[in-house]
């Protein structure tokens, strides 16, 4: 019982840590587009006026969508590694 009732609260701190994660990330990420949106960039203008800035967006786009889903497959590694603990 003892053990059952020990799993339980460490399950709750791990899920309460995952969520102050998430937090975080959010956090940093509006904080991160304040700082971009802040600056004025003269090269951002001439890269639009020729269109390479669509190329830009596009790369970096697709590195992080995969890094997110590395991170995510990741994840599901881990978590299936701990369940068969």
């Amino acid at each position: 019982m003892d053990r059952y009732i020990k799993d339980q609260d460490e399950n709750f701190i791990r899920t309460k840590i995952v969520a102050m994660k998430k937090l975080a990330f959010i956090f940093y990420f509006l904080l991160f587009t304040l700082i971009v949106n802040a600056q004025d960039v003269k090269m951002a203008d001439i890269m639009k006026e020729n269109g390479k800035i669509y190329v830009v967006i596009a790369v970096m786009l697709t590195i992080l969508a995969g890094l997110v889903l590395y991170l995510v497959r990741l994840d599901r590694k881990i978590s299936k590694l701990e369940k068969n603990k």
